[in-house]
């Protein structure tokens, strides 16, 4: 399967991860962790990104980046290169260092920015090399502790500007919010449209259209429970979820269970699933699924129900 291109654009935010090649560790000591920093640091300057936050792990690298000036692949080749250049000349080895794509999910920053920033500085804790953030060192959290970041490399004003305008008071807030038990779900940062988009349908469409790229509009997973899809399918097509459950072949009702088959299958739900809930056998959703012809503009009427329920 091509690989999709990647989303690319003026501001732009991106969570990047970068792996070893083969999952081989590519900071043998602290001397490694630090210069691939400099590097980091070195590239920030020729090339203006903005740095919100890092975490260094030892067969792995998190960043979230902000692009305003060069594109995302000019400056992770160079970082790539460049520290791959200087580890095989260290260790005496060749070849690629890291894997031969890095990840790169362009975030929506409004909705996602400062859940990214705890999940990275968070994933030593998640991966038992320390108890608390404070206590690893190479991860950018230590800045956020600091009224301002002498060295530069992070760009720590925009989160800390979430909390509040005054940095002391920011920071506390901060720490407060690093040490609340609530934190975004490992499969909510990997959830994304197509490999490459972290956002709900809107910010998916409007990077589809300021950007004329394709992009499959994928439903919010599970967004809506079950008994809400089919009280929308039950508002448009006149059928009751009893109905729906039924044993009837007729046209009508025919069209509305495939559509809340279809509709359930497209907010993530599973074809055993949607079966239990419609009392049918498995085998007749996966029939639904594969038999049913229905237009974006159907599929949309069906979703815009939805939300207007929710606002009621």
């Amino acid at each position: 399967m091509a690989r999709k291109t990647r989303i690319e654009f003026k501001d732009a935010l991106y969570h990047v991860i970068t792996r070893g090649n083969q999952t081989q560790n590519v900071f043998q000591n602290s001397d490694d962790f630090s210069r691939y920093l400099t590097i980091l640091s070195a590239y920030k300057e020729r090339y203006g990104f903005i740095l919100h936050s890092y975490v260094l792990m030892s067969n792995h690298v998190h960043i979230l980046i902000q692009t305003p000036k060069v594109a995302l692949s000019k400056i992770m080749q160079g970082i790539n290169q460049s520290y791959t250049m200087y580890f095989n000349r260290k260790y005496g080895t060749a070849g690629h260092l890291f894997q031969g794509r890095y990840k790169a999910i362009l975030c929506d920053r409004d909705r996602y920015q400062l859940s990214l920033v705890k999940y990275i500085h968070l994933n030593p804790v998640r991966a038992g090399l320390a108890e608390a953030p404070e206590e690893y060192p190479w991860s950018s959290h230590q800045y956020y502790l600091l009224p301002h970041d002498e060295s530069g490399i992070v760009d720590t004003e925009s989160v800390l500007g979430m909390f509040s305008e005054d940095m002391e008071a920011a920071n506390c807030l901060y720490i407060a919010f690093m040490e609340a038990s609530t934190s975004i779900p490992r499969e909510d940062v990997y959830r994304t449209v197509e490999q490459r988009i972290l956002g709900d349908e809107h910010f998916v469409e409007k990077v589809r259209k300021e950007n004329n790229v394709k992009v499959q509009a994928t439903r919010r997973h599970r967004e809506y429970a079950l008994d809400e899809i089919a009280g929308a399918i039950e508002g448009i097509y006149g059928i009751s979820l009893e109905e729906i459950r039924s044993i009837s072949k007729s046209h009508r009702l025919s069209r509305g269970k495939a559509m809340m088959s279809l509709i359930a299958h497209e907010y993530g739900y599973k074809g055993r699933e949607i079966a239990e809930f419609i009392h049918k056998d498995p085998v007749v959703v996966t029939r639904h699924l594969k038999e049913i012809v229905a237009s974006e503009k159907e599929i949309e009427g069906v979703v815009i129900a939805l939300k207007k329920n929710e606002c009621q």
